[in-house]
């Protein structure tokens, strides 16, 4: 009878400490990281806009062309987060699971940042081609929260806490991420973060 007393602690005692190596390793962890930050190499710039940073922000500018700034790894599941500050010229994006190193809007999905957009079904909150924006958010001028989840194919997105795309869709499984600086105009963003969904 002692001897299976011991066995059973024992038992217990190495299932404790499995379930502590696994918490010690991180694996249960947020594994949220900072993207597009000055001293990385993790990402790169192409087309007919500037992009700099200045002090925690990264601005991008355009006098009429377009151009962006890329991750050079792709991404499945995922939110990202970030918070931009678009002037009232600029036509800006955020491109998540792009096919390959250039942007289009059937290649990638685009979530708008253009409040003026001509069609404005396709302003921002929209995930341009795909879905219009479920409501109406006003950017220009001022700090704005923009949060992204791609889990699998369902892909949704919150303005300043409000949702407002959510889609099922399998075109994009993974790919780049990207930021666009288009039009004559100016756009910052920054805390620019990714966390891995499993």
């Amino acid at each position: 009878m002692t001897v299976l007393i011991m066995i059973k602690k024992l038992r217990s005692l190495g299932l404790f400490c499995a379930l502590l190596m696994f918490n010690s390793c991180g694996l249960g962890e947020n594994s949220e990281k900072v993207i597009f930050t000055k001293d990385s190499n993790d990402w790169f710039q192409d087309g007919r806009a500037g992009w700099n940073f200045e002090e925690d922000q990264l601005v991008g500018s355009s006098v009429g062309g377009t151009g962006f700034i890329m991750t050079n790894n792709k991404y499945q599941n995922f939110t990202l987060s970030l918070e931009f500050y678009p002037d009232s010229g600029i036509n800006s994006g955020i491109f998540v699971r792009c096919k390959n190193k250039e942007i289009s809007n059937t290649d990638c999905y685009e979530m708008n940042i253009w409040d003026y957009h001509p069609d404005q079904e396709s302003r921002t909150g929209s995930i341009v081609t795909r879905t219009k924006p479920l409501v109406d958010v006003q950017t220009i001028g001022k700090w704005n929260s923009y949060k992204i989840t791609c889990d699998n194919n369902h892909i949704r997105t919150w303005i300043n806490g409000k949702l407002t795309a959510d889609i099922y869709d399998d075109d994009l499984a993974e790919g780049y991420i990207a930021l666009q600086a288009a039009e004559p105009g100016r756009i910052k963003f920054r805390n620019i973060k990714i966390e891995i969904l499993q």
